[in-house]
């Protein structure tokens, strides 16, 4: 049988075919900002569930110490009545995390149930939650939030976390209804369908999967909100400034002048901490969209780069010891890009 030059081709020059590369697992997590803003978050996890523990003081006990500057005993120093501000930050960690956490559950929970079920089901359905969710999108969240606190007599973390929820799920409702009329109409939920599956089913394990990088990304920008609301009633003094929380820290240190006492120290480590969470939050949230966006996916360094040949035929080489085959007759007819003379003796 005789070779081809597109065979010797082959054989000269192109190396043998390599075995197929095998996905990465987690490759979500090879971003560096995802990684980043994971290690940030993890310690501000860790510092919520053990601050309590680790305050060396009690934050509302009061000393002789007033107004002192970072030192050994006191490391981000004190308050205009001798309280430990370090001692403050760490118990109030607890409570900003819990208000983001919560309220980012109960707002991602209401805007899969109303956005997934209007996209898919359409007709009436879709009209009914489609108005729901422009109701709660164009209600001014925040000054509701205050007048909820306002007429609420204990207004915990709980209260304004279900508050904060109640407020923040309309917009993801209407991303999340977009992109499940895209998907309704696929082949693979079309065969779902066509094979008896019941429309419970369908969602649960054919739509929400490839949903799952929406409504992550969902969770950690209701979680920003969350937390920043939440620090912002605590500030201008609407919710309880008997709990603790960054917000509370920021409250007495404005209400004191600690700014025009130069006593830096009583509201640059809140502020770090809130600026720190919030960046931690944002990277997973750019994390989480190049890993969505094919575009973006090379920034991350979770995608192989394709290097392109130049050329678009093969081209054939000499080199000794193979042989360049000549064509003989009975033949096959020349493909395309084949040359129909035969060579030279």
């Amino acid at each position: 049988m005789s070779i081809t030059a597109t065979d010797a081709a082959v054989l000269d020059g192109a190396p043998p075919p390599a075995a197929p590369v095998r996905r990465a697992r987690l490759r979500f997590l090879r971003g560096g900002k995802t990684r980043t803003g994971l290690i940030l978050l993890a310690f501000f996890v860790l510092l919520a569930v053990a601050g309590p523990w680790l305050a060396p003081y009690d934050p509302d006990a009061m000393s002789d110490q007033l107004l002192r500057p970072p030192s050994g005993d006191h490391w981000f120093g004190t308050t205009h009545t001798g309280q430990d501000v370090f001692s403050q930050i760490l118990v109030g960690t607890r409570g900003v995390l819990v208000v983001g956490l919560l309220a980012a559950v109960i707002a991602t929970a209401l805007s899969v149930l109303v956005g997934v079920s209007a996209g898919f089901l359409g007709g009436a359905v879709d009209e009914i939650l489609s108005a729901l969710s422009n109701i709660f999108l164009v209600l001014p969240g925040l000054p509701l939030i205050i007048i909820v606190a306002s007429f609420v007599p204990d207004t915990g973390d709980i209260v304004i976390a279900v508050a904060i929820a109640l407020t923040s799920w309309a917009w993801g409702a209407r991303i999340l209804r977009a992109q499940t009329l895209s998907l309704r109409r696929r082949d693979y939920v079309e065969a779902a369908r066509a094979t008896g599956e019941s429309t419970p089913r369908i969602i649960l394990f054919e739509i929400l999967p490839n949903l799952t990088a929406v409504i992550a990304s969902g969770f950690v920008g209701t979680v920003i909100f969350a937390v920043l609301t939440e620090i912002t009633l605590a500030f201008i003094g609407v919710a309880d400034i008997s709990h603790w929380n960054w917000g509370t820290v920021l409250f007495w240190a404005q209400s004191n002048q600690a700014l025009a006492q130069g006593a830096w120290w009583w509201f640059v480590p809140a502020g770090l901490c809130i600026a720190l969470l919030g960046t931690a939050l944002a990277l997973i949230n750019f994390g989480i969209d190049e890993f969505v966006n094919p575009r973006l996916r090379a920034a991350t360094g979770s995608s192989r780069k394709v290097r392109m040949r130049v050329g678009f035929t093969p081209v054939a080489r000499k080199t000794p010891g193979v042989p360049v085959a000549r064509k003989t007759p009975g033949a096959a007819h020349p493909g395309p890009g084949q040359s129909s003379k035969e060579p030279r003796p």
